[in-house]
Formats: structure tokens, sequence, C-alpha cells
């Protein structure tokens, strides 16, 4: 039986010229060579070669060197794509997370995670919690963070719990308010500019939040668009502390108590599959 190792052999051989040559290249003896060049040609039922120098092919032999080129091109060509593909599989992790998660979770985790996996590909999607709870049941992401609320009793991983409030520009209607040392800081302050909705709004119990949700005519999900349209004058919105960065120009941030709002980021994986290596040393860098 022709086997492609007895085809490989003989290409070497053919493209060397000599046993001892083909050897040196495939590490192996002369006479482990010489073997399976004989095991060949009697699958075949002919000669190869016009000697036995192994410098000259036979009409037969020069045939047959042609197959093995292509034969074996193609093999190579099928294993390296299979390793590619693995090497691309093993080595991404893709990972779906509410907007805000990249601004107070993400970057500390990435800069754990790549300290010992700084080759591994990170694939980073921004999505509401539903959406994220839908990639991981249909297996688009390895790993989601979703937000939710402390009263959601669902047995999932908490990496951070963090207060809610309202993202107002520094020179709008809310911080005149403010200036009042009489004015309680409550939800009710949402009702002197415009509200941005974004997700994270629903989880407000107050039912001014409710009524202004109703009502309201802009939505993003984006954390970086939703500064860019507070800091704009485009209204108010709703998001956790940290949302908030140093340096940020005509954005300031209060927090109601009437009553206060907490949301946890929790990270969740799909139930019945098994993470790879780097996405399971990703979710460790999670709890960091």
């Amino acid at each position: 039986m022709m086997k492609l190792e007895m085809l490989r052999v003989f290409r070497i051989v053919a493209e060397k010229g000599s046993l001892a040559a083909a050897a040196d290249a495939l590490h192996r003896t002369p006479a482990a060579i010489s073997m399976t060049l004989a095991q060949l040609t009697e699958s075949i039922g002919a000669p190869l070669f016009e000697t036995d120098r192994k410098n000259r092919l036979t009409p037969l032999g020069r045939l047959v060197l042609q197959e093995c080129h292509r034969a074996t091109d193609t093999f190579d060509r099928c294993t390296d794509a299979i390793q590619r593909h693995v090497r691309a599989t093993a080595g991404t992790v893709r990972i779906a997370a509410v907007p805000s998660a990249a601004v107070s979770l993400l970057p500390l985790a990435i800069a754990s995670f790549r300290r010992d996996h700084a080759d591994v590909r990170l694939e980073i999607s921004d999505v509401d919690s539903a959406a994220v709870r839908r990639r991981i049941h249909t297996d688009d992401a390895d790993i989601g963070i979703i937000s939710a609320t402390p009263s959601d009793t669902r047995k999932e991983d908490v990496i951070l719990t963090d207060r809610l409030g309202i993202v107002h520009a520094g020179n709008g209607a809310i911080a005149e308010a403010l200036r009042d040392p009489d004015v309680r800081p409550g939800w009710h302050l949402l009702s002197l500019e415009p509200l941005i909705a974004n997700p994270l709004c629903d989880m407000i119990d107050h039912p001014q939040v409710a009524s202004h949700l109703a009502r309201c005519t802009l939505q993003a999900r984006s954390t970086t668009a939703l500064l860019t349209f507070v800091q704009n004058g485009l209204g108010t919105t709703v998001l956790p502390s940290n949302a908030i960065t140093s340096g940020m120009v005509n954005v300031a941030f209060v927090q109601p108590d009437d009553p206060p709002a907490y949301r946890e980021l929790r990270k969740i994986r799909h139930e019945e599959k098994r993470l790879s290596p780097v996405a399971e040393a990703f979710w460790n860098a999670l709890s960091a």
C-alpha cells in the first residue's frame, strides 16, 4: 500500500540526489531511507531511479515526483490550515461586556492577564446585558460581563458592585440647583434636564425615573457617547461613579439617596461548555 510518508521520502531523495543527503535532511539513517524507497518501489511495481546512486530518475520516477509534489504540498497546506485554526481558536478569548465594564473593570483585568498571556488575542464587544446573555448561549462569546441589580438572585459571580448616580453637565441646570445647600441630591433632579436613556436607567426604582424614561427622545449604550452628550449639554444620564475619569471637562456626578441605587457587574459563561485554557485564565483575571 502506497503511503504519504513514502512519497515524502522519495521526493527528498530525488531532490537531494543521494540517500545520505536525504537521511541528513530527514534526520533518519540511510538504511531507513533505503527501506522506505524499496517499499514504494514494490508498491508501484517499477523502478523509480535508473541507478542505485539515486541521482537520476526513470521516466516513471519523474512522473511520480510530480505527483509527490502535488500530494505533499496539498497535505502540508491542509495541516497548516488546521494548525492555524487551532492556534486562532485556542489563542483567542471572546468577551462580550456591557459598555461601562470597559471603563471600570476590563483595563485592570486585561493588564493582569497580559502579564502571562501577551500573545493571546482578546476580542471585546460592548453590548447590553440581554445581548451578552444571548452571545454566551449561542457560543458567540466565551465570557460575558453583565449588569444586574443586587435583587437579582441568579447564581452568578459578582466581580464589582458600584453605586449609580446622575451624570450631568457642570454648567447645566442640575449643577445650578445643587449650589443651593437646601436642595437634596435626589432622583427628582432628572426633571431639570432632558434624560439621555441607557440600560442602567431601568435599574432605578423611582417613579420619576420611569416617567422620564417614557418621555425620553435620546438613547445610547456606549459610555463614551453618553459622556460626550452630557459634556455638550444634550442632557443628563445615569452611570456608575467610576465612569467619570479624572480630567473630564464639564462633567459632574451626584449620587441620589432616595433610594440609593447599586448595580453589580457579574461574569457569566456557558454552563455546559468548558472554557479553553486561555479563556479560563482570563475568567480568573476578572476576579483578581
